[in-house]
C-alpha cells in the first residue's frame, strides 16, 4: 500500500483506491482496543501484538476481493497460497510498525490538506466540482460516514508521511542510469547458426531395453492422479430454447407493442445563420448583434433562395458558415430549446426569426423533411422471433431451475430423473482430477478435455463439488451449480479412477518419443559444440553456414529466441568477431558477434528511464527502510505464524 507517491496525481490514485475498494491492509490498524484481546498473536510491533483475529479478518477481505474479480473462475487453492498468506501479514506487520512511527514522530495531516485531497477525488465530484452529496452518496454505497472516512484518511495520510520523503527524494544515480541505456540500446550485429534437433533425429535410436530402463527410473512422472468419470446435466439458454416455437399472432402483437422501436423518426435538413452573442455582453452590443441578426432576417424572408449565400457571407458559426449554413440532418432531441422548436415547427423552406440560444443568435430555414417511417414486419421478422424467442426461453429458464434444484435432491444416487423430468439431456465426461482436466491420451474415451464442456468442467467450483466427499464417496447428485445467470449444472460422479502408474504398454510410445526428442537435441547440441571449437579455433576463417547477418539489440531483438539474446548480449566484445553457443529448446544455436555500436537515445525515452529506474530505487530504498525500523521497533514474528501460512485452522477452544 505504501509504494510512495512522487506527484500529486499519485495522491490522487491512492486516495481513490482508498475510498473505492476499501483496502483489506486497514483491517491491521482499526480498533486499537482490539489489541489488547487475549487472542493468538501472531507477531509484536513494538510490544504490541498482531493477533490472529485481524490476521483473519483482512484474509477474509482479501480473498472476497479476488473472488469479485474472477468471478467463476475464483479458485481458492490456486489464490490462497502460503506465499499470499506470509505476504498479507508482512503487510499487516509493515502498517503496524508504519503507524507506530507516524504516532511517536507526531506527523499529522492539516484539516486544509485533508480538505483539498477529499475534494480532489473524482468520484465525489459533479462536473468537476466538488459535491458534498456525491461524496454523501458515495460513502454510504460503501457503508461508511463522513466522520469515519475522513479519520482514516486522515490517519493514512499521516502514516503515508513516514515512507513519502524517502520514495521522493529517491533518484538513481547517473552512472547507473548510463550503464543501462546503453545495455538497452546497444546494437549487435550477429550471423546466427542453427542446428535442428529435428535433423539429428534420424541419426538416432531407442531399444526397447531403453524404454524400460527409462519407465523404471521416472514412474513418478508418469502417475496419473485420481480421476472421476462424470454425469452431468447443463442447463442454459440453448437448453431453454430448445423447442420453442414462436406464432405468427405473437410476432404481429409483439411488432405491433414495439412499433416506435423498429421505425426512424422524422428528420430534418435545415442550414442556420448565426450571430455570436456572448452570454456577458453589455446592452449596447446585445443591441448591435440582434439588429444585425434582424436585419439578415429579413433579406432571408424575402428570399429563400438566397439563405446559403447570406450564410457563407454573414455567418459566424465557422463549423458551418462554409457550407451555407448547412447543420446536416437533425433528428428529435439532438437541439434543444428554441432553436430545436423551430426547426421541427415550421415548413420546408420556411424562414424563421430571430432565435436566442446559449451560443449566439440564429435565423433557420428548413431544406428538407424526411417523413417518420416504420419497418414492415416482414423486414423485422427474424430479430422479432430471437427477442420473443428469448422471452419465452427465459420464462422457461426460471422454470426449467427450480424443477432442477427439486429434481437433483428428490433421488440423490442419479441424475436421470432428473435430467428426464427437466428435459435435458445426460451427459458423460472422463478425466477430471482435482487440478483440471488430463489430456485425452490420459484421460481415455469421452475425454472432458475434447469435450465442447470443458469450460465448464474445468471451473474450480465445478472441481471442488467434485472432489467433495458426498459427491466422490457416496456418489451422490450434487446441487445446482449457478456459473452464470444463464449456465447452471448438476454433477455426479460415475466412477473413481485412483492415482496409478500406467502400465508400460500404455506409456512406451510416449517414451519413446521422449528418448528421440532428448537424444536428437542432445546430437544437435554436439554436432554445434564441435563447430564451435572449429570457429574460435580460427576465427578469421569466412564463416560457413552461417544466416545473413542481423543487427539486434534489447529493444529490437529481431524475433531472435530469448536465450539467444542474453547469449548475443553477454558475449564479449573485446576482440571480433567473437563466437559463443547456446541451447535454445531442443536445438543449438551458434553466434557470430561481428559488430558493436552504440544506439541511439531520444530524449524522452531517457528521461523516462530516469524516472522508472528512480522509481525502482525508491521502492529498494522503502524496503531498506521498512527493515531497519523491524530492527528499531523491535518486530518479533511469532511461532504461531507459521500456522497461518501453512493455512492450518486455529484449534476449537
Amino acid at each position: 500500500m505504501f509504494e510512495f507517491i512522487r506527484s500529486h496525481r499519485r495522491w490522487m490514485q491512492l486516495i481513490l483506491l482508498l475510498l473505492i475498494v476499501p483496502s483489506f491492509f486497514l483491517v491491521g490498524i482499526q480498533g486499537y482496543d482490539s489489541f489488547m484481546r487475549q487472542e493468538p498473536e501472531l507477531a509484536t510491533v513494538a510490544g504490541q501484538p498482531v493477533s490472529r483475529a485481524e490476521f483473519d479478518q483482512a484474509h477474509r477481505n482479501q480473498l472476497e476481493q479476488f473472488r469479485q474479480r474472477l468471478g467463476a473462475q475464483f479458485d481458492p487453492a490456486v489464490i490462497d497460497t502460503p506465499a499470499l498468506r506470509e505476504g498479507l501479514l508482512n503487510q499487516l506487520i509493515n502498517q503496524r510498525l508504519l503507524a507506530n512511527v507516524a504516532i511517536d514522530n507526531r506527523f499529522s495531516v492539516s484539516d486544509e490538506t485533508l480538505r483539498n485531497t477529499i475534494a480532489a477525488i473524482p468520484e465525489v465530484q459533479d462536473n468537476g466540482r466538488f459535491s458534498a452529496e456525491r461524496y454523501r452518496q458515495v460513502l454510504a454505497a460503501q457503508g461508511m460516514s463522513p466522520t469515519s472516512f475522513e479519520a482514516g484518511l486522515r490517519r493514512d495520510l499521516a502514516v503515508a508521511r513516514v515512507l513519502e520523503p524517502v520514495g521522493q527524494s529517491a533518484r538513481a544515480p547517473a552512472e547507473v542510469v548510463a550503464s543501462l541505456e546503453t545495455a538497452l540500446t546497444q546494437i549487435r550485429t550477429v550471423q546466427l547458426r542453427r542446428f535442428a534437433a529435428s535433423d539429428y533425429r534420424s541419426q538416432v535410436s531407442v531399444s526397447p531395453a531403453d524404454i524400460q530402463s527409462w519407465y523404471d527410473a521416472n514412474k513418478q512422472q508418469l502417475q496419473v492422479p485420481e480421476q472421476v468419470q462424470v454425469q452431468y446435466v447443463v442447463l442454459d439458454e440453448a437448453a431453454a430454447t430448445q423447442g420453442v416455437q414462436v406464432k405468427d399472432e405473437d410476432l404481429a402483437a409483439y411488432y405491433e407493442q414495439n412499433k416506435n422501436r423498429f421505425g426512424q423518426p422524422e428528420r430534418r435538413r435545415a442550414s442556420h445563420i448565426m450571430i455570436e452573442l456572448a452570454p456577458g455582453a453589455t446592452e449596447e452590443a446585445r443591441k448591435a448583434a440582434r439588429a444585425k441578426a434582424e436585419d439578415l432576417a429579413k433579406q432571408a424572408a424575402a428570399d429563400p433562395a438566397q439563405f446559403a449565400e447570406l450564410a457563407r457571407k454573414n455567418s459566424q458559426d465557422a463549423g458551418s458558415a462554409a457550407n451555407g449554413g448547412d447543420l446536416g440532418w437533425l433528428a428529435p432531441g439532438m437541439l434543444s430549446g428554441p432553436l430545436e422548436k423551430a426547426i421541427f415547427g415550421q415548413a420546408k423552406d420556411q424562414v424563421s426569426g430571430v432565435i436566442e440560444s446559449p451560443s449566439g443568435l440564429h435565423i433557420v430555414k428548413v431544406t428538407e423533411i424526411q417523413p417518420a417511417a416504420v419497418k414492415p414486419l416482414a423486414e423485422v421478422k427474424d430479430q422479432i422471433t430471437a427477442e420473443v424467442r428469448k422471452q419465452i426461453a427465459a420464462v422457461r429458464f426460471s422454470e426449467m431451475a427450480s424443477q432442477l434444484n427439486k429434481q437433483v435432491y428428490d433421488q440423490r444416487d442419479s441424475l436421470q430423473p432428473a435430467a428426464d423430468t427437466v428435459g435435458l439431456k445426460l451427459r458423460t465426461a472422463s478425466g477430471v482430477t482435482r487440478e483440471g482436466l488430463l489430456p485425452a491420451d490420459k484421460a481415455g474415451p469421452g475425454s472432458a478435455a475434447d469435450s465442447p464442456d470443458a469450460a465448464l468442467l474445468d471451473n474450480p467450483r465445478v472441481r471442488q463439488v467434485l472432489f467433495s466427499p458426498d459427491v466422490l464417496r457416496e456418489k451422490q447428485n450434487s446441487g445446482v451449480i449457478e456459473l452464470s445467470p444463464d449456465t447452471m449444472l448438476a454433477v455426479r460422479v460415475a466412477a473413481v479412477e485412483p492415482a496409478h502408474v500406467p502400465p508400460l504398454d500404455k506409456v512406451a510410445e510416449s517414451i519413446r518419443a521422449r528418448l528421440l526428442d532428448e537424444r536428437s537435441a542432445e546430437a544437435a547440441k554436439k554436432a554445434g559444440e564441435a563447430a564451435l571449437s572449429e570457429d574460435k579455433a580460427n576465427p578469421a576463417a569466412a564463416p560457413e553456414g552461417f544466416a545473413a547477418p542481423v543487427a539486434v539489440s534489447r529493444q529490437d531483438p529481431k524475433d531472435l529466441p530469448r536465450p539467444v539474446l542474453d547469449a548475443v548480449m553477454r558475449l564479449s566484445a573485446g576482440t571480433l568477431p567473437a563466437y559463443t553457443g547456446v541451447q535454445s529448446g531442443a536445438d543449438y544455436t551458434l553466434v557470430r558477434l561481428e559488430k558493436v555500436e552504440a544506439g541511439k537515445v531520444d530524449p524522452a525515452d531517457k528521461e523516462r528511464l530516469a524516472q522508472q529506474l528512480s522509481g525502482a530505487w525508491g521502492q529498494a530504498e522503502n524496503e531498506a527502510m521498512i527493515r531497519m525500523l523491524r530492527e528499531e521497533y523491535k518486530v518479533q514474528v511469532l511461532p504461531a505464524a507459521a500456522e497461518v501460512i501453512r493455512g492450518d485452522q486455529p484449534a476449537a477452544g
